[in-house]
């Protein structure tokens, strides 16, 4: 009978980390990350769901003679943000995928 005690002594750790991993998630989600272009003049804020929640543009920026290099700066501002939120989900939820050899 000592396979099966275990046996459950593995299953709570994996309770455990799977609870670790949801509230770590959610932790994430409601997260907010900002990312620049243009020296700051454009800056884009968006969550751990990659939703965009705001977009701020310095007035200097806008230029109706070059509305192609606002729309540059956004998607590179846009870009920035969703990069940080993706480091910060590898790093924060890599800790509980590490030595586990799980194929992704």
């Amino acid at each position: 009978m000592r396979g099966m005690g275990n046996m459950q002594g593995m299953m709570k750790k994996m309770q455990k980390m799977q609870k670790e991993m949801m509230q770590a998630q959610e932790e994430l989600n409601a997260k907010e990350f900002e990312g620049t272009a243009g020296g700051g003049m454009v800056k884009v804020t968006v969550n751990g769901q990659r939703e965009v929640l705001n977009v701020n543009l310095d007035p200097s920026v806008v230029d109706p003679e070059d509305v192609e290099m606002l729309q540059d700066l956004v998607v590179v501002a846009i870009n920035d943000a969703l990069k940080k939120v993706e480091d910060t989900t590898s790093s924060t939820m890599g800790k509980f995928t590490q030595g586990l050899n799980l194929p992704f």
